[in-house]
């Protein structure tokens, strides 16, 4: 199977609207490179001593996307270039909005991307460890073994660190967790490991869902982890102590209008994927919505909320 890999050279005020737009067009999953993350990990003090990359531009952001190279393809990838020339009208800086297409097979993506995925420890004790990699835990640590293929979602993006960072401190043992937009199952899988009794994994993309099942096997979650094909919230017949979304703004407003439906009393409502501009307009969502914010978390330009139902008669 080969795939075209769709590269946007951007900002980063327009990660997420290309983000959108690239879910929207039936993307594989999205991966985001911002420099700038690069320099936030390091002391100011010391940018002027760092050993920068070469050719790395801290003025450009870069979405990349992947889709199937079939009938549809020519028309998904005129949709995505119109709609991203169409950014400016919104008062957003695209910067360069070069678009790029490549075609790449899935063997040959996921083979050259290895080499620079290594263990990575997040909250107090979490650990993402790639399935190639031998790894021996400290006493109390939790390993999360990971092969994300064309799913993506290693843990490595500052989205998916709030959620296992809130997830570490929320989950209690034998508590239900739904996880929409899974990926790789990352999120599902380390609920599992942190002690939820039942987890539904979600995901629109039937690829998504194939990765998270066999990253769900490889972990032996399967009595208590399950990946299914879906849309948001569609046909779930149960409700959940916590429903989690590492997606982006306007998908996380989108569910806000049903979210309280699946959750139980005292349920929480963890909502990243958030860039920092979009943060208002979805915790006014979620206040119209019948939510409390409880507390919200940052990394980089990236937010996390978490919320609960409010009391009825607030």
């Amino acid at each position: 199977m080969n795939w075209v890999e769709i590269k946007v050279k951007t900002t980063t005020e327009a990660i997420e609207a290309v983000s959108n737009i690239f879910y929207e067009a039936g993307v594989a999953g999205v991966v985001i490179e911002d420099p700038k993350i690069y320099l936030r990990s390091h002391d100011p003090e010391e940018w002027d001593y760092l050993d920068i990359p070469e050719g790395l531009d801290f003025e450009v952001a870069q979405v990349t996307g992947y889709l199937i190279e079939d009938s549809s393809l020519a028309e998904r990838t005129q949709s995505i270039r119109d709609r991203i020339s169409e950014l400016p009208s919104y008062g957003l800086d695209i910067g360069k909005g070069e678009v790029v297409l490549t075609t790449i097979s899935e063997t040959d993506w996921s083979s050259a991307w290895k080499k620079y995925y290594k263990p990575t420890h997040i909250g107090k004790n979490i650990v993402i460890k790639p399935s190639w990699e031998v790894y021996k835990p400290e006493r109390d640590e939790i390993v999360v073994e990971l092969d994300p293929g064309m799913a993506f979602g290693t843990g490595t993006h500052e989205t998916t660190m709030l959620c296992l960072e809130i997830l570490e401190k929320y989950i209690k043992k034998d508590i239900t967790v739904i996880d929409v937009g899974c990926g790789s199952g990352i999120l599902s899988i380390a609920s599992g490991k942190l002690g939820a009794k039942q987890v539904l994994a979600i995901d629109r993309d039937e690829n998504a869902v194939r990765i998270a099942r066999e990253n769900i096997k490889r972990n032996n979650l399967e009595t208590c982890v399950r990946a299914v094909k879906g849309d948001k919230l569609q046909n779930i017949n149960f409700k959940a102590d916590i429903i989690v979304a590492n997606i982006i703004a306007d998908v996380i407003i989108d569910l806000s209008k049903d979210a309280a439906l699946y959750l139980k009393d005292n349920g929480v409502f963890i909502a990243s994927g958030i860039i920092k501009d979009r943060k208002l307009s979805v915790i006014e969502a979620l206040e119209k919505n019948g939510f409390d914010l409880i507390e919200q978390f940052e990394k980089g330009e990236w937010v996390a909320l978490v919320s609960t139902q409010a009391p009825i008669g607030d």
